[in-house]
């Protein structure tokens, strides 16, 4: 049997709608029974009083975080300065030690030697190991004799009355001094030149003198 004009295809009258009609499906008439969500209630915003002290709670405990990170760096700087200091004495005596043996050394000969010269040359042999050893550690001697006298690195003893040397002049070394790299660890204790007494009253009085005769 032929369809007929007009008549809906098969399929379509089963639906009971046509080519033009929109479809319609469940999902979507779902949605429009339900419409838009209602809009969500905006949180009040917060008081001056309350960024305050939220602000206030946010800078003590950053304040405490601090204090904390600087007390626990104190205390590490304080060990890696006592361990620092402890290394640097050891390894000090451990230079000096030798010299305190050769000492010991030169004492324990001295009774038995029957020569001065013996004696003096252990003497000396020490002196040029500490030399040495004060080479090695940037300790150097502080230069007396026959220089001016500086305060910054010398401490006078007492004044010393001569012609032989100008007035400020080093005479005489009582106790070396000694820089350790660049620093002074001890002046030196000296004796200075001065002019005798009464020089310059004899200057003074030979210009004084009657001048040439008229």
């Amino acid at each position: 049997m032929s369809n007929q004009v007009g008549d809906k295809p098969e399929d379509q009258q089963a639906n009971g709608a046509s080519e033009d009609e929109e479809v319609i499906f469940p999902e979507d008439e779902a949605m429009e029974d339900v419409g838009e969500d209602p809009p969500l209630e905006a949180e009040p915003e917060p008081t001056d009083l309350e960024k305050a002290r939220a602000e206030r709670d946010r800078m003590r405990e950053q304040l405490l975080r601090i204090a904390a990170d600087f007390d626990n760096f104190r205390k590490r700087s304080r060990k890696e300065i006592e361990e620092v200091r402890r290394r640097t004495v050891e390894d000090t005596l451990r230079e000096v030690l030798p010299i305190v043996d050769n000492l010991e050394r030169a004492a324990g000969a001295m009774t038995d030697a029957t020569e001065v010269s013996a004696v003096t040359e252990g003497v000396h042999m020490v002196l040029r190991g500490f030399e040495d050893i004060a080479n090695r550690l940037g300790l150097k001697r502080v230069p007396t004799v026959g220089n001016l006298f500086d305060p910054a690195c010398h401490d006078a003893m007492q004044q010393e009355e001569t012609h032989e040397h100008a007035p400020g002049t080093i005479v005489a070394e009582v106790v070396p001094g000694y820089y350790l790299g660049e620093r002074l660890l001890r002046p030196a204790m000296v004796v200075v030149a001065r002019p005798p007494s009464g020089t310059g009253d004899q200057a003074d009085s030979s210009t004084d003198g009657d001048g040439p005769n008229e």
